[in-house]
């Protein structure tokens, strides 16, 4: 009968006290291995390795136990580190302490040191002439073949699912390495990183609920932000030309595969430059990064290849709702609009969505029409003025901004504007949106006079990006739902 984890606990105990009886130190403070596991495999390549083949020069691994097998007077272990893993033979008539491995479990962490050589399966293996325990795990691991079954096991107890789960390890690093290679493009490119309040009085750049907290010293209500807007255009005022931050934004609202309260996004903002601007960055940077990470610009996601290769297809936001949704007349039409909605989406309980504020409306279709039926990487174009308070007016089409938005798989990716920088027009827009909130809409945007009086100082011609770093990941990574490429997604408390 299996035991408890109590049980097994105990008895973990018992073999740390008889390590250290051998005189083993019960917890070392520190090791040097002189090669990871993924360096001797790279030294040796496997095609090379001949049974019975042996190396010269004494190497140093260290890693945790994810297998051990004893043969009476031999014992093989696999140490796994953070490269990869490497195998160690251990010959009780070559070791002094032999005997000690019996009290070494699955999980513990041990350092190696021996010589190289080849086993008759082929396998590079260490030849152990001395080892030391590093580390003793009290907790047994994951059954290795059936490993974290439960979704949420494995966020909660994201350590053991890196432990067992290469793929799940491999997620983060390709998120790693998408943010460096972010950080690299932009720099190049003499762009400055920067960082602006997370705290903040008044929580603006889009339309969200935020998370309040109290500052007991300055007696005053903060929020957590939900964008990383108005700071950075600040700085374009204050006299920089292409600022970017990447930094965690908070939003009070549901949790869902493409949705978690807590979530890094990348802005960034360039003077000189509009909306045309930002999208040709967009197309470059992202074919560019899928490219470097993966080896070229198409991947599959979830069965389906996707192709980032520039040019990417265009779609007018208004013309493709009308399209999808089978209006005959012009979605800026508001009262055709509203009348469409009443009869097309009924209520079914609450307040009708025809008699919603008007963006609300356009939010609403576009989830329903829009979004959903974009496959391929896309430019969703030229949105509505009712829902872009930050944006400029187009210069052509009334009624509508320089906005894009970069679609694929039905999500969003970022958010991209030729930037408003009327202070006459910006405080017009903040003050319809603070007559929504005062009307109940709580993710309307504030009226926030401090960035007014910025701009008031004279921001240049201007082009803004946003990019969701989580729902990058989530494609590199093939991960279907957010939380599985953040490394400790928000969970309720068990």
């Amino acid at each position: 009968m299996e035991k408890s984890l109590s049980e097994q606990r105990a008895q973990r105990l018992r073999n740390l006290d008889a390590l250290a009886e051998r005189g083993f130190e019960r917890y070392p403070y520190r090791y040097r291995p002189t090669h990871t596991a993924a360096a001797l495999h790279a030294e040796h390549p496997k095609a090379a390795l001949q049974p019975g083949d042996t190396f010269p020069g004494e190497v140093t691994v260290a890693g945790r136990v994810m297998l051990l097998r004893g043969m009476g007077k031999a014992t093989f272990a696999t140490l796994q580190d953070a490269s990869g893993q490497i195998q160690a033979y251990f010959q009780k008539d070559h070791l002094e302490h032999y005997n000690a491995l019996k009290k070494i479990d699955l999980g513990d962490w041990l350092e190696v040191t021996g010589t190289l050589f080849v086993t008759k399966t082929g396998e590079l293996t260490v030849q152990a002439q001395r080892f030391r325990p590093l580390v003793k795990s009290l907790r047994p691991l994951p059954d290795k073949f059936h490993g974290l079954a439960d979704k949420e096991v494995r966020y909660r107890q994201r350590h053991l699912d890196l432990l067992v789960s290469p793929e799940v390890k491999r997620a983060f690093v390709l998120r790693s390495r998408a943010v460096s290679f972010i950080r690299r493009y932009l720099d190049d490119l003499g762009f400055l990183e920067v960082e602006t309040p997370v705290l903040q009085s008044v929580p603006g750049g889009a339309e969200a609920r935020p998370f309040t907290t109290h500052h007991n010293a300055l007696s005053h209500d903060f929020h957590l932000r939900i964008s990383l807007e108005l700071y950075l255009k600040r700085l374009i005022i204050g006299g920089f030309d292409a600022v970017y931050e990447i930094g965690r934004n908070f939003r009070n609202e549901g949790l869902s595969p493409k949705h978690n309260p807590e979530y890094t996004m990348l802005e960034l903002y360039w003077a000189g430059r509009d909306y045309e601007d930002i999208l040709a960055l967009v197309e470059d940077m992202y074919s560019r990064l899928v490219e470097t990470l993966t080896g070229s610009t198409k991947l599959v996601y979830q069965g389906v290849t996707l192709d980032f290769t520039p040019p990417w297809p265009r779609v007018d936001y208004t013309g493709e709702l009308k399209k999808r949704a089978g209006m005959d007349f012009d979605p800026l039409d508001e009262a055709k609009l509203r009348d469409w909605v009443r009869a097309h989406h009924p209520p079914k309980e609450g307040p009708a969505l025809a008699d919603r504020p008007l963006n609300e409306v356009y939010n609403k279709l576009y989830d329903l029409y829009l979004e959903p039926c974009i496959e391929q990487p896309t430019f969703v174009m030229d949105h509505p003025l009712a829902i872009s308070p930050l944006a400029k007016a187009h210069r052509t089409r009334p009624g509508l901004v320089e906005r894009f938005e970069p679609v694929c798989m039905g999500m969003e990716l970022g958010n991209a504007f030729s930037e408003l920088n009327d202070p006459l027009e910006q405080r017009a827009r903040f003050e319809a949106q603070q007559r929504l909130r005062e009307a109940g809409d709580e993710e309307a945007h504030p009226l926030d006079e401090e960035f007014l009086a910025a701009l008031e100082v004279g921001m240049p011609p201007t082009g803004g990006l946003g990019l969701g770093i989580d729902r990058l990941a989530m494609l590199l990574a093939d991960a279907p739902s957010i939380r599985d490429v953040i490394l400790f997604p928000l969970l309720k408390p068990e």
